[in-house]
């Protein structure tokens, strides 16, 4: 009966993991260019019992019985297709119509650190900063770089913002003056090896040489002439691309799951209590 217990608990601390992961696709739903994550399960090692010798009994399936210890995650990834177009109207809204396109932000690392964090979420802001000039931003806060790898900054003061299709952002002034700057813009290659940060930001992980991957083969910088690849539409957002109809299918069966692990469990300890009642 002990047997039973470990396998049931071994398996449903592994349905609570997808029932997390479930959970957090369907709070970001909503999300702009947010990526579901999608989990596949492999069961895990067999023990083998073999008859007793002693047991002369002719039978037609195999000697012994495999008897299992559960299941548990096996891989954890994310789902890069890409999601639905929204239009919103608003001059610093972005969206890419290619699936492999990121938009680079600059967050902090560590003491005055920085690192470059990967992005499809495309609703961008202007920040005043000091001399007179405006940074761009994304909803956290977090600058945005341009194709050299620094921050975006024009002169206050701007009336419209557009950006072409190859991502040159243009912002117009009231005397009808302009001021240009291009937008990084990735394209990622290999998405295996990408390290999830938290929402809809992806970095490159700090033991990429130890995975034996270089950085240029799993994310490509888009300069001069390959930025004639890009695809960048304005006033459109791209939505998430979870499919709650699925989340909700899926979030029914491991909860299912979950329950008949339990039961089990409940099945053992009443067979464990009528075994010692007879003693």
């Amino acid at each position: 009966m002990l047997r039973t217990m470990i396998t049931a608990t071994n398996t449903m601390s592994q349905l609570q993991n997808q029932l997390d992961i479930i959970g957090n696709n369907l709070s970001n739903s909503n999300t702009h260019g947010y990526k579901s994550k999608e989990v596949k399960f492999q069961e895990l090692l067999y023990q083998q019992f073999n008859n007793d010798k002693l047991d002369k009994t002719e039978r037609q399936s195999p000697v012994g019985i495999r008897y299992g210890v559960g299941a548990a995650l096996a891989q954890s990834q994310m789902n890069w297709k890409q999601g639905s177009i929204q239009s919103t109207g608003r001059d610093l809204d972005f969206a890419f119509q290619e699936p492999k396109q990121y938009f680079q932000i600059i967050m902090p690392d560590g003491q005055n650190g920085e690192k470059t964090a990967y992005t499809r979420q495309g609703a961008f802001y202007v920040s005043p900063i000091e001399n007179g000039q405006m940074m761009l931003v994304n909803g956290d806060g977090y600058p945005v770089s341009d194709s050299q790898g620094q921050a975006i900054t024009i002169p206050e003061g701007a009336s419209s913002f557009s950006v072409n299709e190859r991502g040159v952002l243009t912002a117009t002034y009231p005397d009808g003056t302009t001021a240009q700057r291009e937008l990084a813009v990735s394209v990622l290659q290999k998405p295996q090896f990408m390290e999830h940060l938290s929402a809809t930001y992806i970095v490159m992980p700090e033991n990429l040489d130890e995975l034996g991957a270089n950085a240029e083969d799993v994310m490509t910088d888009l300069q001069g002439a390959d930025r004639e690849e890009i695809s960048l539409s304005n006033q459109v957002l791209e939505m998430s691309n979870v499919d709650v109809s699925k989340e909700m299918t899926d979030l029914m069966t491991t909860q299912r799951q979950y329950q008949f692990s339990a039961r089990s469990i409940t099945i053992a300890d009443q067979m464990m209590g009528l075994i010692n009642g007879i003693r």
